[in-house]
This record gives structure tokens, C-alpha cells and sequence, in this order.
């Protein structure tokens, strides 16, 4: 198989009874065997897709895929049917179908201009024929979509993102890491033009492409404003490589001169540093004009941020206009006397509603009086039923000046009220008592005697 360094062949490629199967032709009619038309189909399908993504390429043809997958000396029968099934399915497109849904001037370029391959509407084409041309390009619809769109990242992360418009051959240089070669360059432009985010022209017998800006929803068509901007631009590029090189060129002479001076070359020495000085000259009337241009390029970036400008304050005049179209002064005072209207209304309401709530405290203030009197009238003087507490002196007798045993003159006053006790309740208590003092006395003999049995 030739290519086979550019692309990955899929892992039953070396099965030799797979193969011999896919190799093999289509039936004619599908309904015979679906299962094995429809395998044998996705199967070249997807192979065919892949193959031109390895290349970096979008468009392909019969005569190159029996190249491609021919294994064993041998090529696939069915690929033509597969290409059919394809164009149908609309997974690709001939290249002349596809460069004729252009919209505008698609013959003044993608012919001729860009090298696209010649037009071929063969007579199989145009008699509905089923056979399918071995040189008749196709285009791959989902690959070119992808170019077209890594080509217009390429552009904007790129120097000349700040230009609308650059030339053909910047684009092919700018490009290369992205289009393997020219045709697929044009195919992936097509397909911006027909997205309307590029628009190609010729001027001067020279390619230009012209790139959406970004804000701008479709590429506008290229005026003479373009064109001026663009020959400024080519002018400035021009000058700016003469000038580096009348710089290197000043540089040999004065080289030269320091050399034959050396050598003692005196007049020859100073005929170079005489022609040192007319480079310099003429590099500095190029970088005077250089500097014109350059001026004037950023006049017209500065013209055309101010015209931006204008057109945002335009915007902003037209919505701030419909925003405020039903606002006037006298509905605004109408608003504000209706507001402070409301506002006094709730004051008021507010108010009401305070007074309520005072009257409502002052009650429970007389009530809370109230109760305190009646808990004073109930409080009793005493208790009955308790003998007095003496209140006489009751310090120790030896605090007292009397002897610790002596008797007291005046004892205190035997409490006479009635216990209302029975001397059988006396007994029950004492009972009572003694069960509880037997208990204890048990319980304790029991712990001494575990305290004293030895440790097993």
C-alpha cells in the first residue's frame, strides 16, 4: 500500500478473510443482505474520512484511493459505489459543485486564480451516468469545515489579525502549518466565503483576501477605502525592507573602508566611506517617507476607532430615546405627589394603631396593681401550730458569767400545744426504727467478712 508512513490502517487490515471480503464488490441490490452492504459500507466510509485527515488533505478522488488502499497488488472494487453512497448521504461534494454554490464571484478566482483543478463536467456527469470519473475531485464536507475554521484561529491569533485585508501569498505562509498544500487552502477559503467570513478579490492582477473583524457579524465587501489601506499597507512593507536593507549595506562600506585603511588603501577607503554616506542618505529619504505612511495608517486606525465610537454613541442615543419615549415631567410629579399621598395615608394608619396599643398597656398596669394588693391582704402574720422561738439570750452558760453546770434561773417555756400523736403511732415508729438499725448492722457484718476472706 502506498502512503502507508501517512496514515493508520485499521487493526483487521492483516485479516486476510476480512479483507477478501471488503475487497470484494457491492451486491446490486442492497436488499439481498443488508447487514454485510451496510458493514462493508461504514467500513470504506469511515476509512476514506480518516485517510484524509492523516494526509491534511479535504479533497480526494477515485484514482488516488485505489492507490492508497491497494493491498496485496490488489484495490477495492466497491470504492465508485462508496462514493456514490457518500455524495448522496452529502459527506462529500464535487469540487465543481462545490465551488458553483458560491454566492459571488467564485468564477473570478477559484478557477484560474487559486489553482483549483479545471472543471471537469464530463458527459457521465451530464447524462446522470452511475460511473464515477477516475480524476474527478471530491470534496470532503466535515474536513473542510474544520480547515476553514482552524484557519480563521490561525488568522486571528496571528500579526496580521489587526489587518482586514493581506495578500494571497501571506495567507499561504501564515497557513502552512494548517493547509498541507495550496488546493486545500482554496477549499477551506470557499468554505469561509460561503460562511461569510471571507471575501476574495483580485486587484492588480493580485489575490487579496479580506477577513471578518471581530463585533462584525459578516465579512463586508471589499471598497476602495480597502484597496487604499491595503496598497499603504503593502507600501509601508516595502519601504521598511529597504530601509533595513540600505542599513546593512552602509554597514559593508564602513566595514570595507576600516579594512582597506589597514592595508593602507587610503583613497579606496575613502571612496567607500563617500558611498557610505549616499546609503545613508538614501535610507534616511526612505524612512522619512516611511514614517509618512505610517502616519497616515495610524490617521486611519484612529478614523476608523472614531467612526466605532460614533456609531456606539448613535446606539446609545436611538435606545435611551425609545426608553424614555412615555416619560415625562408632569407623570413624574404625578408619581411623586401619588407617592407622598400614600406615604402621609400610612402615617396615619400607623399612628391609630400606636394609640391603640397605649391604652391597652395602661390596663394591664392598673391590673398588675391590683394583684399586688390582694397579695398583700392575704399574707398571714403568722403561723399557727409552732411554738415561739425564745428570744431570749442563748449563749454559753460560760460567755454568760455562771458556772457550766449551774442551773438557769429562768429555763425557757415548755411548749404547751397538742401534738396530736397516739403512743401507738410512737410504737410503730420505733419498731420502725429498729429493722432499719438491724439491717445495717447486718449488711456491715457481711462486707467485713468478704474484706477478710484471702484474694483467689
Amino acid at each position: 500500500m502506498s502512503n502507508s508512513a501517512e496514515m493508520t490502517l485499521p487493526p483487521e487490515w492483516d485479516d486476510d478473510d476480512r479483507m477478501n471480503f471488503m475487497f470484494s464488490d457491492f451486491k446490486e441490490n442492497r436488499d439481498v443482505n443488508t447487514t454485510d452492504w451496510d458493514s462493508k459500507m461504514d467500513f470504506w466510509t469511515a476509512l476514506i474520512v480518516k485517510s484524509c485527515g492523516d494526509r491534511g488533505t479535504v479533497c480526494v478522488n477515485l484514482q488516488e484511493l485505489n492507490k492508497i488502499f491497494r493491498r496485496k497488488e490488489k484495490s477495492p472494487l466497491g470504492l465508485a459505489t462508496v462514493l456514490q453512497s457518500m455524495a448522496r448521504c452529502g459527506k462529500i461534494q464535487r469540487e465543481s459543485e462545490f465551488a458553483a454554490n458560491m454566492d459571488c464571484g467564485w468564477l473570478s478566482w477559484s478557477v484560474g486564480l487559486l489553482l483549483v483543478k479545471p472543471l471537469k463536467w464530463t458527459f457521465s456527469t451530464l447524462l446522470g451516468s452511475s460511473r464515477v470519473p477516475l480524476e474527478e475531485s471530491f470534496v470532503v464536507i466535515e474536513l473542510v469545515k474544520e480547515k476553514a475554521t482552524e484557519l480563521l484561529r490561525v488568522y486571528r491569533s496571528s500579526e496580521f489579525a489587526s489587518r482586514s485585508i493581506m495578500s494571497f501569498q501571506e495567507l499561504c505562509a501564515l497557513s502552512s502549518d494548517v493547509c498541507a498544500d495550496e488546493s486545500t487552502l482554496c477549499m477551506a477559503l470557499l468554505q469561509l466565503q460561503r460562511d461569510k467570513q471571507v471575501m476574495v478579490s483580485l486587484h492588480e492582477g493580485e489575490k487579496i483576501v479580506k477577513f471578518c473583524q471581530p463585533g462584525q457579524d459578516c465579512v463586508s465587501p471589499v471598497t476602495d477605502v480597502d484597496v487604499g489601506i491595503y496598497q499603504l499597507q503593502r507600501s509601508e512593507k516595502l519601504l521598511g525592507e529597504r530601509v533595513k536593507k540600505l542599513g546593512l549595506e552602509a554597514d559593508k562600506c564602513r566595514e570595507e573602508a576600516r579594512l582597506l585603511l589597514r592595508e593602507g588603501k587610503k583613497s579606496q577607503a575613502l571612496r567607500c566611506l563617500r558611498g557610505r554616506k549616499r546609503v545613508e542618505k538614501r535610507a534616511d529619504n526612505l524612512f522619512a517617507k516611511l514614517e509618512s505612511i505610517r502616519g497616515i495608517l495610524d490617521r486611519i486606525a484612529q478614523s476608523q476607532t472614531d467612526k466605532m465610537v460614533m456609531q456606539a454613541y448613535q446606539a446609545g442615543v436611538s435606545a435611551l430615546r425609545l426608553s424614555l419615549k412615555d416619560v415625562t415631567v408632569e407623570r413624574a410629579e404625578n408619581l411623586v405627589d401619588q407617592i407622598q399621598e400614600l406615604c402621609d395615608n400610612q402615617d396615619e394608619v400607623n399612628q391609630t394603631i400606636s394609640s391603640g396599643v397605649t391604652s391597652a398597656d395602661e390596663d394591664i398596669d392598673e391590673l398588675e396593681e391590683e394583684l399586688k394588693s390582694l397579695l398583700a391582704e392575704s399574707k398571714p402574720d403568722s403561723i399557727s401550730g409552732l411554738p415561739e422561738v425564745p428570744t431570749n439570750d442563748l449563749r454559753p452558760f460560760g460567755e454568760l458569767g455562771l458556772p457550766g453546770n449551774a442551773p438557769l434561773s429562768s429555763p425557757p417555756a415548755v411548749p404547751h400545744s397538742h401534738l396530736n400523736i397516739t403512743t401507738e403511732q410512737l410504737e410503730e415508729e420505733l419498731n420502725r426504727l429498729t429493722l432499719t438499725d438491724s439491717g445495717f448492722q447486718q449488711k456491715k457484718m457481711t462486707s467485713s467478712a468478704k474484706r477478710l476472706e484471702p484474694a483467689q
